[in-house]
């Protein structure tokens, strides 16, 4: 998959990381302080490897962009393509997707928010660990600006199902469909599952604009 190349400028702008650390983990983002320019924000929950969030922050350097990463291997990946792409867009944070959607991003500051391939739980009995579950779409609904979107991967056929039955109930948000660009970006996941011929479940959802922020 190729990346868009940045003029030089961007490139020797780059700063030493790219890795956020808050001064403090219960209170809200001061997310203007976190890049250098006032653009949409779009958060990917769970970035994994990074190859989507960087090829992505690549090819729309009027966007910034904020990855979110549990894993310090998988974090410290993702810090060095970026950085190696010259983005000046792009801040990454490690915590707990589930916390960090509910406890720190501010009130209607995201403009598209992207979970890809969250882990499944597939075992019944831990189907209430899932992050995309009854109680998401309120939380998605906050933090959303109006018109804003969600998009959703997964290759879990129940986990597709239930993705969609908790947004069909949340009257705030319309399913949509994802953008062919954005469909053609793959995740290094999603490279994985394709190879072996395991089918990719997309959903995507906006929020009206008269309901934005409020739960």
């Amino acid at each position: 998959m190729s990346k868009s190349p940045l003029p030089e400028e961007r490139r020797t702008a780059a700063p030493a990381s790219l890795l956020y650390r808050p001064a403090s983990y219960f209170e809200r983002l001061p997310i203007a302080s976190m890049f250098r320019a006032s653009q949409p924000l779009e958060v990917e929950l769970g970035s994994g490897d990074g190859n989507f969030l960087v090829d992505y922050a690549c090819r729309h350097p009027d966007h910034n962009f904020l990855g979110i990463e549990r894993l310090l291997g998988r974090i410290r990946k993702i810090d060095r393509k970026g950085r190696r792409a010259g983005l000046v867009n792009l801040s990454l944070l490690r915590i707990e997707a589930g916390y960090f959607l509910e406890w720190l991003l501010p009130d209607q500051c995201v403009w598209r928010l992207h979970i890809y391939f969250p882990d499944p739980w597939p075992k019944r009995r831990h189907v209430h660990n899932r992050l995309v579950g009854e109680r998401f779409p309120g939380l998605a609904q906050r933090v959303l600006q109006p018109g804003g979107r969600v998009y959703l991967r997964t290759d879990n056929p129940d986990y597709h199902a239930q993705m969609r039955e908790v947004f069909a109930v949340a009257p705030a948000f319309l399913e949509i469909s994802t953008p062919i660009e954005l469909a053609a970006l793959t995740t290094d996941f999603e490279k994985d599952f394709n190879a072996k011929d395991i089918e990719t479940l997309r959903l995507a959802f906006e929020l009206a604009s008269s309901t934005a922020g409020s739960v």
